[in-house]
């Protein structure tokens, strides 16, 4: 079930009337129970291991709290194998269903390196939607309870409802158990005020995904559908879109899931901070999927010494990271040359930076004028633009082709004669996808200066608030993409 389809549009109210009907004591069981058939709407025996994750989490949990309990040791050997078990059941059934091929394939190329043919199995796995994500937060659960930073929960269906959550279920934000575990203890009534919020939020989110990342992804898919159709500037400004692309797809989701939350009382965290605003990679990662990021940053990066073990350990750290969060993406070579990239050009950042504050000095450039930042977003955009090549490319191949058509571009006219108007997009469409691009980046620069665009519309006149509200379900309907094309259109992180 889709956040954009009918049926979730007729699912959500449906929850959350019943919700605010029913007695306090039931809330968290109907919560539970929307969960599990809003996940079993794609695959219900997948359902079942979204329950496994769920008991062995919750067990374990309580055995650590037992365990510390009775040793009054934080890191003591028995609470370090519980931690392992949790650790390894869990990351089994992922590395199974995500990385088994993967894994597989660079089995066989490693011996083939030294001539011996393996005859390796192939095995037929349709991947569980959601498995990344409900996975590290059943994860970062267990690791918080051995680190003693959260209780271990009792509640059996209440640790259910912390992983299952159906707004934030198969796509994030990655909740921490400090954050939503916390308010699932409370009984929330009705606050209409949070109404309010939650449903200007979901049209946000609507409009980033139905009005402005599934426009875009017409133009992008079309072109990488025959890039060697398309090429030299055709494909620059493929890549250059297919920067945006993703961000309003995913910001839509989270977004989305964020409102529907917030109208059912619970607040998510927020995922993206105007990333394209960023001045460095660094930042734009501070800004980019923050749940993913502070997730390997506190239980990754941070166990590995962070950059408390000298330089050469946190530029190593970094790297390792980055590769990791490489391959969460997907099980393919591309995704980690994505994370590598990333990670890459923060150590040369850091190993450059010296040389930089010279220059710098030497040339007397003022680093807070206009003209230096808008430079170094430029820089930083077209930076994650090239790594995103490597997301985008079905294999390492097509990356390679792409990369080559672009540094051969010779046909600068199809910026002007009208070519890039027969790519999916006719002429009004094209010029729609470009003012909405501005438009939700003249709106992100409100949210970089610390501006909360909802929060100023909520403080108008009456008649404002209802006037807005009915513009902007007007704009999504009539600019939205609507029928059998649009229905096809699905979240690109369902995948991950």
């Amino acid at each position: 079930m889709l956040f954009n389809s009918s049926s979730f549009l007729i699912f959500f109210p449906i929850v959350v009337l019943v919700y605010y009907l029913i007695p306090d004591r039931i809330k968290y069981l109907w919560l539970l129970g929307a969960s599990y058939f809003y996940y079993m709407g794609w695959n219900a025996k997948y359902a079942l291991l979204l329950l496994f994750s769920t008991v062995v989490t919750f067990t374990c949990g309580l055995l650590l709290d037992k365990i510390g309990e009775r040793t009054r040791v934080q890191n003591h050997p028995l609470k370090k194998l519980v931690l392992a078990t949790s650790l390894f059941l869990n990351l089994g059934i992922l590395f199974y269903y995500k990385y088994i091929n993967f894994a597989m394939n660079m089995l066989q190329k490693l011996f083939l390196t030294v001539h011996v043919q393996l005859n390796v199995p192939k095995f037929d796995i349709l991947l569980p939607v959601g498995i990344s994500f409900y996975t590290f937060q059943a994860i970062g659960y267990t690791i918080d309870v051995y680190r003693e930073d959260i209780y271990a929960e009792r509640n059996f269906f209440r640790y259910a409802l912390f992983v299952s959550f159906f707004p934030q279920l198969v796509a994030g934000p990655i909740e921490r158990s400090k954050n939503l575990l916390r308010q699932l203890a409370h009984n929330n009534r009705f606050d209409f005020e949070k109404v309010r919020e939650g449903f200007l939020l979901m049209l946000w989110g609507y409009f980033l995904k139905i009005v402005a990342a599934d426009r875009i992804a017409i133009f992008v898919d079309t072109i990488y559908a025959d890039h060697t159709a398309y090429p030299g500037w055709f494909l620059i400004v493929a890549v250059l879109l297919c920067s945006f692309q993703p961000y309003y797809d995913f910001a839509g989701y989270t977004t989305i899931a964020m409102g529907a939350a917030k109208i059912l009382g619970f607040s998510l965290v927020e995922n993206f901070k105007a990333p394209y605003f960023a001045r460095s990679v660094p930042e734009y990662w501070r800004r980019w999927h923050l749940s993913l990021t502070t997730w390997f940053t506190d239980y990754l990066y941070i166990p590995l010494g962070g950059s408390r073990k000298g330089t050469f350990r946190k530029y190593l750290n970094i790297m390792i990271v980055f590769l990791v969060s490489g391959l969460w993406h997907g099980a393919d070579a591309t995704y980690v040359i994505f994370g590598g990239l990333n990670g890459a050009y923060q150590v040369i950042g850091y190993i450059t930076k010296p040389i930089r504050d010279k220059f710098v000095e030497i040339f007397r450039i003022h680093r807070e004028n206009i003209s230096h930042q808008v430079l170094q977003v430029l820089i930083t955009f077209h930076l994650i633009s090239f790594s995103i090549i490597f997301f985008r490319a079905v294999n390492l191949t097509d990356a390679i082709t792409v990369i080559r058509s672009i540094f051969t571009a010779n046909n600068p006219w199809i910026l002007f004669d009208g070519s890039l108007y027969n790519c999916g997009l006719d002429q009004k469409n094209f010029v729609l996808m470009i003012l909405c691009i501005v438009f939700i980046q003249f709106v992100d620069y409100f949210k970089y200066k610390g501006i909360v665009v909802r929060q100023v519309i909520l403080q108008q006149d009456y008649w404002f608030r209802w006037l807005f509200i009915a513009v902007s379900i007007s704009a999504i309907l009539l600019l939205g993409l609507w029928g059998v094309a649009y229905n096809q259109q699905n979240f690109i992180y369902y995948q991950f």
